[in-house]
């Protein structure tokens, strides 16, 4: 596997039609498929994180094969990943998620239901005025927590109370081309500490990403040891 820094060069910051192209989650992953894809038939092999330094786009990306510059708008570096993993080891993290939960309805269908907005609705029944509800980072911060420590049990780690910060929750919507409706999905930030508690699974969690939405920039999770 392959850890990758992709900076968008100056002097392509300043090309009007690069931004014609970079305006939501779909065009980011559109640009970042560029770099990946070899062919129609290519399936994604990659997981990707994008950040913001300045007003300048950076991704960091997880993928089996190095990427390409075609266009040469960006500056690349790639280095080999195999992170050297341990039972009982301390990492600290980041990772932005697409926290959902799939029930099934009564026609065996399943649909992923946000776990922020499921939260906010028991909570309009009980008080529709809102007068008593937590504020919505608490709210954020604890379904947040709940999810991801679940999702742990499953990815060789866990995590404690109180060593997770679960914020900037954001509900994205976007159009896919020759779609009528629209794509919606919610992201939350992690930063925090995590113990490793399977590291075989663990590892596998780190190649191909944690929950879904993987193809718009979620699940990438960027781990250090920690205290570094």
């Amino acid at each position: 596997m392959y850890l990758n820094r992709i900076q968008l060069k100056p002097d392509a910051a300043g090309k009007s039609e690069f931004w014609r192209n970079f305006g939501s989650e779909y065009q980011a992953h559109r640009q970042i498929w560029e770099l990946f894809t070899d062919g129609p038939e290519r399936e994604r092999d990659f997981l990707y994180r994008q950040e913001t330094f300045g007003s300048m786009p950076t991704f960091y990306a997880v993928s089996e094969r190095e990427p390409v510059n075609r266009g040469g708008l960006w500056h690349i570096e790639s280095k080999t990943y195999d992170p050297a993993l341990r039972q009982g080891q301390r990492l600290a993290f980041v990772l932005r998620a697409n926290p959902v939960r799939t029930k099934c309805d009564e026609k065996g269908q399943h649909h992923r239901h946000d776990v922020v907005m499921e939260v906010k609705k028991r909570l309009k029944k009980q008080d529709p005025s809102g007068m008593s509800w937590p504020p919505e980072p608490e709210i954020v911060q604890q379904t947040g927590f709940a999810w991801l420590a679940m999702r742990g049990e499953r990815c060789g780690f866990e995590v404690g109370d109180g060593e997770i910060r679960a914020d900037g929750y954001r509900q994205q919507r976007f159009f896919k081309q020759r779609m009528k409706k629209p794509i919606r999905i919610s992201t939350i930030d992690y930063t925090g500490l995590l113990t490793v508690t399977d590291a075989d699974v663990f590892r596998k969690m780190l190649f191909t990403g944690i929950g879904p939405a993987k193809g718009f920039g979620c699940g990438m999770m960027m781990v250090r040891p920690a205290g570094r």
